[in-house]
């Protein structure tokens, strides 16, 4: 039976309110002229329709499973704060709540995560599905839920899934959302009930979006097609620590374990065998964190597809250096836009904290997971950011029949049958085999099959045939205990509390800042990261040979940490967590190379210079700044050319002067970033194999293991195959670092490139960079138009807003309705504000801010906060993209959290009844 519903009564709404209707009932009338220009689909939608699934937020609603009252209340911003009064009420109505707002959101995500997309959108997804079968995360999260988790933790999880069930019951799908109205057209497909297991799988989704180097391996082995070991090192430079300054600088690790229990915190990694004898040097290169592109590409963009150099930033200031006199922290984390974001905001409040109701936190969570995964309770804040730990290894596998060679022996496969139900289609049983090593992904993924036939191995090697297969070794398909640590984090009171709670958060391994009402700061690395025998998991590994394998865990008490510096901040933005000298294990060779961060320091040491103090506001300020680190060094360069042609030109003249900002009004900037393009392509673009290089653009290339110029009849004719977001060089800060260790050598071979049917040969840097002057002024003629006063940076660098199903593949109408954009932005590539793009591409944005923050220790209700998208998953719905516009401006919400300052913020206040 569906549950009991009735409406308030004796409400009233503000005039703000009132303009919301009316603007919702004009966009709902314009919507409705627009499906009747659909009707030749099928279908007629009325209001009706549309609204029918927007959720009520109003009256009472009785639910089954509630032992008393739970009030929901609503801001202007549709945001909820949940007041119960004991845990598992908490965590039910949780779920009901956030199925209410996301529920579509939510059904795609525990599809995707269990290679379960067929049964929704047909065997277009069929390949993704084999792919996410063969990782296999559902099986891990199964048994995670089975054997990992804490009774507390399965407890809540229990009463989650309850109470979107409780939303569920007696629903068909247009109840739900529009997007089940769409499939209505094609399928009779129906939601089933959630499980907890369904929520957790969604944290391997996040691990996968954030879990390390294995970009970089692929792309390491298919340069060795085109590059030799040099050329590649080039590419690769060592990461500067001598300029951008690590995380951990008067930090601690490798306590005993003694001390590390008596403090607070626990251990649950485990001791190997045959110890890494000391770091190797890192290579440092930016982390591309895009996941294997080909078989990712049509899977929810949350989930790593199209996230090109993905990071964020952190950081955290303490009461000496604040205005308030109590701690100040930030975090933004970078990750693929999507609509609606994949962040959720709320807060959960116990009416009386307590052994029964033991949680009183605020901050973003994701739908279909209980608990804040970052945010603030009423003693401490945290935030996160992507460490780049390498939890992640490729292995080289000789197959040998039914087997695997290892030690000189073969062994048998370990091997399941996988069985894809497909809508509107047959279904298909696949083969899923593992290795030691782990799954084999080459069974499904094309660009690892070219990854077996070319990577570099040792005459040692045995025999490769057709190529090696590829096994994954990663942390994420073991299970864990991650889940506990988003409860334990939440009810965390002082930093003893918060290094246990981290010890517990295995996968993904995440950099953790802290701040507590008592003025302390810190940071802790938490994570399964692995100790290796041989190699240091820059390349696939040779599978066949056991000195390979993982021999161990850094245990969590030889983790890096720092607590209370002198210095009084903490930042970190995906740069190096320790300086490799001081350290004695290997965290990864692929840092992001500290752009970043580096600028947000030296912005925290401009402001607290001569006794400055930090606000609110100046944070605030610190997450926009969009300065150019790469302009910097290039524009005295670029204005040196002596350039021929008047038109290139006036176009060199706007860089006269620029203050290195990219404001989305600014012709300087747009002008600059297409020279920046255009050098990278000319000097390495050009020079990278085809596997590298955006699909369709075809060139004539010099032969392999050159870089200089060759005679015509010698070069090659090569298609790119890679997709334009993900393609090679993206403009990251590792090209910013390439660039800059060979600027000074202006006859390098690097910035030699061929001449064409208009354009000569250049032999040195200075000739390159005035082909790149010339090639961006007509590039930006054809884009923008030739009079330059009508250039401006945001005409380039849009943000487009999509659903991540029918929004990308739908047909055009439901496109039109379920999408936004584009927005025109500020910011770029390495910038602190980091809106990001791939220079082989293009400008179009690929990874945003995905929401800001700013907690104040002083007071929780001077926070502030912002979402990319809205509360509501719903289109039309007005909280779909009521954050938007602010968020392209830079302005933040008020983030309140006291009952107080909620009570007097609350619009809509629905009550849960038992």
């Amino acid at each position: 039976m569906p549950p009991n519903t009735t409406s308030s009564s004796g409400q009233t709404r503000g005039k703000s309110g009132r303009k919301k209707g009316r603007r919702t009932r004009l966009i709902l009338i314009v919507l409705v002229l627009a499906i009747i220009g659909g009707v030749g689909y099928g279908a007629f939608w009325s209001i009706s329709t549309v609204r029918g699934s927007f959720p009520q937020t109003k009256g009472s609603i009785e639910l089954d499973g509630l032992s008393g009252p739970v009030d929901v209340k609503r801001d202007g911003n549709g945001i909820p704060q949940i007041y119960a009064a004991t845990d598992e009420d908490l965590f039910m109505a949780q779920g009901y709540v956030q199925a209410q707002d996301r529920f579509y959101e939510m059904d795609v995500r525990r599809h995707m995560t269990s290679g379960r997309l067929s049964e929704m959108f047909g065997k277009g997804q069929v390949d993704n599905d084999e792919f996410l079968r063969t990782l296999g995360w559902k099986r891990v999260a199964e048994e995670e839920y089975k054997t990992k988790l804490s009774a507390e933790t399965k407890k809540y999880l229990q009463a989650y899934a309850k109470g979107v069930n409780a939303y569920l019951r007696g629903k068909d799908g247009e109840d739900i959302s529009l997007e089940y109205a769409a499939l209505g057209f094609s399928n009779d497909y129906k939601p089933a009930e959630w499980t907890p297991v369904d929520s957790v799988a969604w944290l391997k989704a996040m691990a996968w979006d954030l879990r390390a180097n294995m970009q970089d391996e692929i792309d390491r082995s298919l340069m060795t097609s085109r590059l030799g070991p040099q050329q590649i090192a080039d590419l690769y430079p060592q990461y500067p620590y001598d300029r951008n300054k690590t995380i951990v600088q008067e930090g601690e690790y490798n306590r005993s374990s003694e001390e590390y229990e008596q403090n607070g915190g626990t251990d649950t990694s485990t001791e190997g065998s045959g110890l890494a004898g000391g770091s190797t040097d890192p290579s440092g290169l930016q982390s591309q964190l895009s996941g294997l592109y080909d078989e990712l590409d049509d899977v929810p963009t949350a989930v790593g597809v199209n996230g090109n150099g993905i990071g964020s930033n952190s950081w955290v200031i303490g009461g000496a250096h604040t205005i308030s006199g109590k701690p100040l922290l930030a975090n933004d984390p970078h990750l693929s836009p999507s609509l609606p974001s994949v962040w959720y905001q709320m807060g959960l409040h116990c009416k009386s904290v307590s052994d029964k109701c033991q949680y009183d936190v605020s901050g973003y969570t994701f739908a279909g997971l209980p608990g804040v995964v970052i945010g603030h309770n009423k003693n401490i804040a945290w935030g996160m950011t992507n460490s780049g730990a390498d939890v992640a290894d490729l292995y080289l596998e000789k197959l040998t029949g039914d087997g695997y060679e290892y030690d000189g022996k073969v062994r048998s496969f370990t091997s399941r049958e996988e069985k894809i139900d497909v809508a509107g289609g047959d279904s298909k049983t696949i083969v899923v085999r593992e290795t030691n090593n782990g799954p084999l992904l080459s069974d499904r993924d094309d660009e690892l099959v070219k990854v077996g036939r070319k990577a570099t191995v040792d005459q040692s090697a045995p025999d490769r045939g057709d190529g090696y297969g590829i096994a994954l070794r990663w942390t994420a398909l073991d299970p864990g205990t991650s889940m506990d640590a988003v409860f334990a984090m939440n009810k965390a009171t002082d930093w003893n509390g918060f290094r246990k709670a981290a010890a517990l958060f295995d996968v993904p391994s995440q950099n953790l800042i802290y701040a507590d009402t008592e003025n302390n700061i810190g940071y802790q690395l938490p994570g399964r990261i692995p100790k290796r025998g041989a190699g240091d998991g820059s390349l696939p590994a040779p599978g066949w040979d056991s000195k390979y394998e993982w021999t161990g865990y850094i245990k969590q008490s030889e983790l890096p940490y720092e607590y209370n510096p002198e210095r009084g901040y903490i930042v970190t933005a995906n740069q190096a967590v320790v300086d490799k000298d001081k350290y004695p294990y290997t965290l990864t060779t692929d840092w992001g190379y500290g752009t970043r961060s580096q600028r947000i320091t030296d912005l925290i040491e401009s402001k607290l210079k001569g006794g400055g103090k930090v606000s609110t506001d100046d944070m605030r300020q610190m997450q926009l700044d969009n300065s150019s680190e790469i302009a910097k060094l290039l524009v005295p360069l670029l204005l040196k050319i002596d350039v021929p042609d008047k038109d290139v030109r006036d176009g060199q003249k706007l860089l006269e002067g620029w203050n290195y900002t990219q404001d989305a009004d600014s012709a300087a900037a747009a002008y600059f970033n297409a020279v920046w393009r255009n050098i990278l392509k000319l000097a390495f673009g050009n020079k990278l194999p085809k596997e590298l290089r955006v699909e369709g653009q075809c060139l004539y290339v010099e032969p392999v293991d050159t870089t200089g110029p060759a005679d015509e009849d010698q070069r090659v004719r090569e298609c790119g195959q890679r997709d334009a977001d993900s393609a090679q060089p993206d403009g990251g800060d590792r090209w910013f670092e390439v660039v800059r260790s060979i600027l000074d050598d202006e006859d390098s071979d690097w910035w030699q490139t061929p001449g064409n049917r208009t354009d000569e040969a250049a032999t040195n840097r200075d000739e390159l960079f005035g082909r790149a002057l010339e090639d961006a002024r007509w590039e930006l003629t054809a884009k923008l138009g030739k009079d330059m006063d009508t250039w401006n940076w945001g005409r380039l660098h849009r943000l487009y807003l999509k659903n991540q199903t029918m929004g990308t593949d739908g047909p055009g109408f439901l496109q039109f309705m379920l999408n936004r954009g584009p927005y025109n932005l500020g910011g770029g590539e390495a910038a602190v504000s980091a809106t990001g793009w791939n220079a082989a591409g293009g400008y179009t944005v690929v990874w945003v801010p995905s929401m800001r923050m700013v907690v104040n220790l002083d007071d929780f209700d001077k926070s502030k906060w912002i979402n990319l998208t809205g509360a509501s998953g719903h289109a039309y719905n007005a909280h779909y993209i009521d954050q938007t516009d602010k968020w392209a401006k830079g302005e933040l919400l008020d983030w309140v959290s006291t009952e107080r300052a909620v009570e007097e913020n609350t619009e809509d206040t629905l009550v849960l009844q038992p």
